[in-house]
């Protein structure tokens, strides 16, 4: 779905961009830098909703709700939602975007898991992950390896059996894991229904997560831990308390503080329901 042009208007603004940018690899080039630098991965308001156990749609779940959760409070969204909100942006802007399933290979054999989106530009398909915050488009060759090379959030793309697996780092797992692109196209529905079965059990269920790119790094937090990548590369982890979550989330990612102040405490993230780990622990 389209978004309305007042709100393409605010959305260009808060990016930084002065003019609509053309439908072209250098246009795709410029608003994925200024995406990446300004609309952070986290999960904050899926939080909020689940443990309130709110009625309706998770959060972000619709472009428009995304942006305008984005323009007030400064929050992104998992991927379904922060893909699902760029894709529609690009197709507003007359790109050739689409929505694209993939599985995070945390575990072998694990069905697909990850929205992402790619867009089809001057011969070339790229792709564009509000997750993965890559900083520039990945050129998704065919027969040939491609790379991101920035030391705090490049990436490395190869083909294996016939699908891309993008390598990349997230905040919780610095020596990286591997992204499998399984579907090249497919619709909000599906993206919709995605998201909706990430209500039960999902990694980002229980504690804060919050990733965004700053001047050449990066900086986040995950799993209790505040995590750095330098410009560099070298990266610094340490405890972020429960008492400094807000002041980071306000002062450093520039959140709303009133929002912020609703954030539940972390939970433990217990095992994933199809596990060995929850099985047991279901039989027991």
């Amino acid at each position: 779905m389209a978004l309305a042009p007042a709100q393409i208007e605010r959305v260009l603004a808060k990016l930084g961009l002065a003019a609509r940018p053309e439908p072209s690899l250098e246009g795709l080039k410029q608003l994925y830098a200024a995406w990446c630098l300004k609309v952070p991965f986290d999960n904050v308001r899926k939080l909020i909703h689940l443990r309130r156990q709110e009625p309706g749609p998770l959060p972000g779940d619709t472009a428009g709700d995304f942006f305008e959760a984005w323009l007030r409070h400064g929050t992104g969204g998992t991927c379904w939602a922060g893909n699902g909100a760029l894709q529609a942006l690009l197709r507003s802007l007359d790109f050739t975007a689409e929505r694209a399933l993939a599985t995070m290979l945390v575990y072998p054999n694990l069905p697909p898991n990850h929205g992402t989106v790619v867009v089809s530009c001057e011969q070339k398909r790229y792709l564009v992950d509000a997750s993965m915050l890559h900083g520039e488009p990945l050129a998704l060759e065919p027969h040939a390896q491609s790379v991101i090379a920035h030391r705090a959030w490049g990436v490395q793309c190869g083909v294996r059996d016939g699908k891309w697996f993008i390598r990349w780092h997230p905040l919780h797992l610095p020596a990286g894991i591997d992204c499998r692109i399984e579907q090249l196209e497919v619709t909000a529905q599906t993206f919709h229904e995605r998201h909706e079965m990430s209500r039960p059990w999902s990694p980002f269920n229980y504690a804060l997560s919050a990733r965004r790119n700053r001047a050449g790094t990066v900086l986040g937090t995950a799993f209790g831990q505040r995590v750095d990548i330098d410009a560099d590369g070298s990266i610094r982890q340490r405890e972020l308390p429960p008492a400094q979550r807000a002041q980071f989330l306000v002062e450093e990612l520039g959140m709303d503080a009133a929002l912020i102040a609703q954030l539940p405490p972390d939970l433990p993230t217990p095992p994933p329901p199809e596990s060995a780990a929850a099985q047991r622990a279901r039989a027991s």
